[in-house]
C-alpha cells in the first residue's frame, strides 16, 4: 500500500476519510439527476449556498487539515488533530461561501407563470385565436416578446392593451383579452 493510502487511512484522517466517500459518492448521484441541489446549510451558518455544496467543502476541507495535521503533529495530541482541523474547515468553508454566495440566484427564478396578470402590448399587425405576438415587461423592469392568443372572436391589432390571463403550457402561449383601461 502507498504511503498515502497508509495516512489517508489511518488515525486521524480515517475519521473523515469515510465521509468524503460519502460526499464523492454524493456527487456522483447529484451528475446522474437522481437528486438536485436544494436547500441550504443555514443551520450551520452557511446560508445561501446549497448544502450539498456546502458540506462537501466543509468535509473535503476537514480531511485536508486532518491530513496535514497528521503529519506534523505526533503522540496524545494527535487526538485534537480532527477537531482543530473540523474547526479549521469551519472558517475555511466560511470564508470560501462568500464568492460562491454571488454565483447562486436569491429567490425563485423567473418562469413564465409570472406573466399572468400583466398587461402586454400587441406588436403584430393583428392578434387572433391562431397568431399574435406581444411585449410584455417583467417585474425587473424587463421586456419580452411573446407569443399570443385571443379567445373566440376578439381580434386585436398593433398598439393595442390586452391582459394576459393564462399561459398554455402545450401550446407555449400566453391567452390575452382585450383591456381597455378608465383615463
Amino acid at each position: 500500500m502507498s504511503e498515502f493510502l497508509q495516512v489517508a487511512l489511518a488515525f486521524p484522517t480515517a475519521v473523515f476519510s469515510f465521509l468524503l466517500i460519502v460526499v464523492v459518492a454524493y456527487w456522483i448521484v447529484v451528475i446522474t439527476g437522481l437528486f438536485d441541489l436544494e436547500g441550504d446549510a443555514s443551520w450551520l451558518g452557511f446560508g445561501g449556498v446549497p448544502a450539498g455544496v456546502t458540506l462537501s467543502l466543509l468535509v473535503a476541507l476537514a480531511w485536508l487539515l486532518t491530513l496535514v495535521g497528521s503529519q506534523f503533529v505526533t503522540g496524545p495530541l494527535l487526538w485534537a488533530v480532527p477537531v482543530l482541523a473540523l474547526g479549521g474547515a469551519w472558517l475555511g468553508t466560511r470564508g470560501l461561501l462568500v464568492p460562491l454566495r454571488r454565483l447562486v440566484p436569491d429567490g425563485p427564478q423567473p418562469s413564465r407563470a409570472d406573466f399572468v396578470g400583466q398587461m402586454c402590448v400587441i406588436r403584430t399587425g393583428r392578434a387572433t385565436s391562431d397568431f399574435g405576438q406581444a411585449e410584455v415587461t417583467a417585474a425587473d423592469g424587463s421586456s419580452a416578446v411573446v407569443q399570443v392568443r385571443t379567445t373566440g372572436q376578439d381580434r386585436l391589432t398593433r398598439g393595442q392593451t390586452a391582459l394576459i390571463f393564462e399561459y398554455d403550457a402545450d401550446g407555449e402561449f400566453f391567452w390575452v383579452m382585450p383591456y381597455e383601461s378608465e383615463h
